[in-house]
């Protein structure tokens, strides 16, 4: 057991123990490099599970699976330390507090609140599932999802996640949390699929809007009017389609199901018996059947004008709005008219980075707004064109991390890598961003793996690419008249930091000293000219000046003759 007080690898502190199961200890740990707080997660190599496998293993599987993905709802894997008696991996500390936790205190949760949790979790789940492998959850419980401050989730707990493989034709070990796992969780019914995360998910929205613990007494999933008449009748039809004991009569995938949520109102009983009390009158007024007709084309052309004239009419207020607070209340209003189009989004972008700076309660506001309508607005010709948008507000203006000593230079690239992700998967080579998009994608995932792949020494033959790349990049935001001093800025601050961080490694890989020098003197010689138009453009271009010795002595370090 790690000793409070203690120092791992010589960088991690241990502060406090914050978590314990029968496996594994989980610890608050403090980066004294870094200034930065990580979850220290001990197993003891001679653990062993319940079906006598040894933990080490699975605990390394869990780490190596969850160190490829890359989403906003997981924790990221940033250290695997194998010591003589123990393995610590290190990952992100997630403040918040379990699902499980807000039951026992407060009890069963309000509609609203679980549809939208269950929106996040399905969007989460979709993206494990859509992984080439896929990857199926199995353990899904309101004790394995944590509710951060602002609201959203993260899925934690990987320990009994799994590859699907396609030639297998069932699970080796009966595994799952009883209670919530599906049928087929208990071998001898197939293998665990997609399907089977929609049971666990279907269960743990049956607890979190009845607060009825499946666990316990009766251990049945009772529709949810049983406990609660009030609720809804369509919330109540998708709960039992998703635990359906046949994954034939589930819902087929989680894209399925978000959808189903997205239109649970549509399913209601009263919301139904309203629309056939239409049809009845309809019927009985049949004789008018043609003039009802015309007037419901009529009536369905002017809807369909009239939702187009708002979401206009709130885009051009917002456009001439000059307070940047009503200019975001349009356009917000503007998306809850047409979720899945750009134009909207965009304008909400480009307003946030008005004052220079995409905060941190921006940041919450604008993906409460996109991550809901995600699926649909994928379904947009356009879309690609938003997440580039995404990405470089992202990799620009991103507030998180940022303190008055520190940048965040690092955390603002490995937040945009899914958005550039999105950019290239879904838009096309013609687009005239989409080589820039890759290039601040593979940056972007440079930055987030470097790490550890330094720490398992599997960094080699990763600098030279790297430093293709920001060359690459600096030309092309070299060529665009329009560009901002803030995007150039930023982008010769990161050659600046690359080439004091990794000049030795530059050299290892290949890259010329005369290559390192041109670019350098060549970001010199840019920066002087950009004029001082704000001061949060001096503040970045004397914190890349500052950098000109330094980068110079990184070089001449690096290719000094022995």
């Amino acid at each position: 057991m790690a000793a409070i007080g203690s120092v791992i690898e010589g960088k991690y502190e241990i502060l406090k123990l914050i978590g314990k199961g029968g496996m594994s200890k989980v610890y608050l740990a403090m980066d004294k490099r870094l200034n930065k707080q990580w979850a220290v997660k001990e197993i003891e190599k001679r653990a062993r599970d319940k079906n006598n496998e040894v933990v080490i293993q699975s605990a390394i599987a869990e780490a190596n699976m969850i160190k490829k993905l890359d989403h906003p709802a997981l924790p990221r894997i940033v250290d695997i330390l194998d010591k003589e008696d123990v393995i610590y991996v290190i990952m992100d500390y997630i403040e918040g507090e379990p699902l499980s936790k807000i039951l026992d205190e407060y009890g069963a949760q309000s509609q609203e609140q679980v549809i939208e949790w269950a929106k996040q979790l399905c969007q989460v789940l979709d993206y494990l599932h859509t992984n080439n492998p896929p990857i199926i959850y199995r353990d899904m419980k309101p004790a394995n999802v944590m509710l951060k401050p602002d609201g959203n989730l993260k899925l934690i707990d990987f320990g009994i996640a799994r590859e699907y493989k396609q030639e297998n034709l069932a699970d080796t070990v009966n595994l799952g949390t009883k209670g919530y796992a599906a049928p087929e969780q208990f071998g001898g019914k197939g293998q665990t699929d997609p399907r089977t995360d929609v049971y666990c998910l279907g269960v743990t929205l049956y607890h979190l809007v009845t607060g009825k613990n499946p666990s316990e007494p009766p251990y049945e999933i009772y529709p949810i009017r049983h406990w609660n008449p009030q609720l809804s009748g369509g919330l109540e039809k998708i709960i039992q389609k998703c635990t359906q004991l046949n994954p034939d009569d589930r819902y087929q995938s989680c894209a399925e199901l978000l959808y189903a949520l997205d239109h649970y109102e549509e399913a209601d009983d009263a919301y139904r018996a309203k629309q056939k009390a239409k049809l009845r009158n309809f019927s009985i007024l049949a004789g008018a059947a043609l003039l009802s007709l015309a007037v419901g084309i009529t009536g369905q052309a002017m809807s369909t004008k009239e939702n187009n004239d708002n979401y206009d009419h709130n885009i051009q207020l917002a456009k001439t709005a000059t307070a940047d607070a009503n200019k975001m209340d349009y356009y917000l209003k503007a998306i809850d008219i047409k979720p899945s189009e750009n134009e909207a989004y965009i304008g909400l972008l480009d307003t946030f980075k008005n004052d220079a700076a995409f905060s941190i309660e921006e940041e919450e506001q604008f993906t409460k707004k996109i991550n809901a309508h995600l699926m649909e607005l994928r379904k947009n010709p356009d879309y690609a064109d938003l997440a580039f948008e995404v990405g470089k507000v992202y990799w620009y203006y991103y507030d998180y991390g940022k303190t008055a000593d520190s940048d965040n230079q690092i955390t603002r690239m490995k937040s945009s890598v899914q958005w550039f992700e999105d950019a290239t998967k879904y838009g096309s080579k013609d687009r005239n961003y989409y080589e820039m998009a890759m290039i601040y994608r593979d940056i972007g995932k440079f930055n987030q793996d470097i790490t550890l792949q330094i720490e398992e020494a599997s960094d080699k033959g990763r600098y030279g690419p790297y430093w293709k790349n920001i060359k690459h990049l600096i030309k092309l935001v070299d060529q665009n008249p329009d560009e901002s001093e803030i995007v150039k800025l930023e982008l010769y601050k990161l050659t600046m930091y690359s080439v004091e961080t990794y000049a030795r490694k530059f050299k290892s890989d290949g890259v010329k000293e005369t290559d390192l020098r041109s670019i350098v003197e060549s970001v010199k010689q840019s920066t002087n000219k950009i004029e001082k138009t704000s001061d949060k453009v001096e503040t970045i271009k004397n914190e890349v000046i500052n950098r000109f010795e330094v980068t110079e002595t990184a070089i001449d370090n690096a290719y000094k003759k022995d």
